[in-house]
């Protein structure tokens, strides 16, 4: 069988408009990142005069929509919003710079197909939700972005929901290729009444791991101290600093290992222990950051968040980052004591094989471009109509 390239497409309920994309991944490179591109097919009899739009938007949402209405406050922030016309064109196709999924998407739709194409500001927060309870309904808190087309008398007239859809996309980031030292730690504990004290490292293989991949933390305990280690906790912390809005920080505890292996006094030990944080085993944890969320089996933990330099914290909505943290517990004569150390480390995707140019031309698949939502979250009402249809 040839390669199959899939293009998602949705369609507006009144069939004036629909917009077909490629891809729903842009990545941020740091320096760089991927435009976002795509068509847009109109009905000239639907449109009836009117003009076809097409807005690239990025959103912070703080809290759900009906306790804005109650409290009155908004917890609603648009961080960005670019629109673009699209019909009747402002540039001759012709003479556009087009990607080859376009070219193929032109030629299959024929005349009343129209290329778009958005570049996205390099100070703009990537794709991150924070995950709500079971039992919770409505808009989580998160970033997200979505392209949306719609037609109107002109781009400032009301839009009617039947004459617009839209298309929820992400940003989302992925290893770097050069990676930093391998982290590792060190601490020495004195006690008193004890002549000599307690010394522990520990140790990561790598700085950067990739989502659901296993990560082993060496332990070495030189425990010369007159005080015995009565156990062994490592658990992978998960931050989530929400700076947009109000500076709210989610410390979520997502893998442990409670080992309650002992060192005497005077005792060493050296041992690795492997921590595997997933979502699978956090789905039910209010708070938890995740990646943007299109459908719910491809979510995953949040990626840590990289800075561009020179860019400020405060517009890029929710940072992430992870630390692998080991504690000992020590037992004495007057009760319990702890000693502890911390590794940070990324957790992202690996990047991806580049799509070779020559695929591009090979066979289409249309896809259905339609959200699945979390459990006790109902659809939007703008929710347009969408169908696969057949190969082409």
């Amino acid at each position: 069988m040839s390669p199959k390239n899939v293009v998602f497409k949705k369609i507006s309920k009144d069939k004036s408009v629909g917009v077909y994309m490629g891809k729903r991944d842009f990545v941020d490179r740091v320096d760089s990142v991927d435009p976002v591109d795509g068509v847009i097919l109109i009905d000239p009899e639907q449109l009836r005069g009117k003009k076809a739009y097409v807005t690239l938007s990025c959103v912070f949402r703080y809290g759900r929509d009906d306790d804005a209405e109650v409290l009155g406050i908004s917890f609603r922030k648009e961080i960005y919003i670019s629109t673009r016309q699209v019909y009747p064109a402002l540039q001759d196709k012709e003479q556009c710079i087009l990607t080859k999924v376009q070219e193929k998407l032109l030629r299959k739709l024929g005349d009343n197909a129209y290329p778009f194409f958005f570049e996205f500001p390099d100070n703009l927060p990537c794709s991150v939700g924070l995950q709500p309870a079971p039992k919770d309904v409505g808009k989580h808190c998160a970033v997200e972005f979505e392209v949306k087309a719609f037609c109107a008398e002109s781009q400032d007239a009301k839009v009617r929901k039947r004459s617009s859809v839209g298309l929820m996309i992400r940003k989302v980031q992925y290893a770097p290729e050069k990676l930093g030292p391998a982290p590792s730690v060190e601490t020495t504990r004195d006690f008193l009444m004890s002549d000599k004290p307690l010394h522990l490292e520990a140790s990561l293989e790598k700085q950067t791991y990739y989502h659901g991949e296993p990560i082993n933390v060496r332990v070495k305990i030189n425990n010369q101290s007159n005080k015995n280690v009565r156990n062994i906790i490592l658990s992978v912390e998960q931050n989530a600093n929400v700076v947009l809005y109000c500076n709210d920080n989610y410390m979520k505890v997502v893998a442990t290992e409670d080992s309650g292996h002992s060192v005497d006094s005077g005792a060493k030990l050296e041992k690795v222990y492997t921590l595997l944080p997933l979502l699978a085993n956090n789905r039910e944890r209010r708070g938890i950051a995740l990646d943007g969320k299109l459908k719910h089996e491809d979510t995953n933990l949040a990626s840590s968040s990289i800075i561009k330099e020179g860019v400020q914290k405060e517009v890029l909505g929710i940072m992430v980052s992870y630390r692998v943290v080991v504690k000992l517990i020590v037992g004495g004569m007057m009760g319990s004591s702890e000693v502890g150390v911390e590794l940070p480390f990324q957790l992202m995707h690996p990047k991806p094989d580049a799509v070779k140019e020559s695929e591009a031309e090979e066979e289409m698949v249309f896809e259905e471009f339609k959200r699945t939502y979390l459990k006790g979250m109902p659809e939007d009402e703008d929710e347009g109509n969408a169908n696969i249809e057949e190969n082409v």
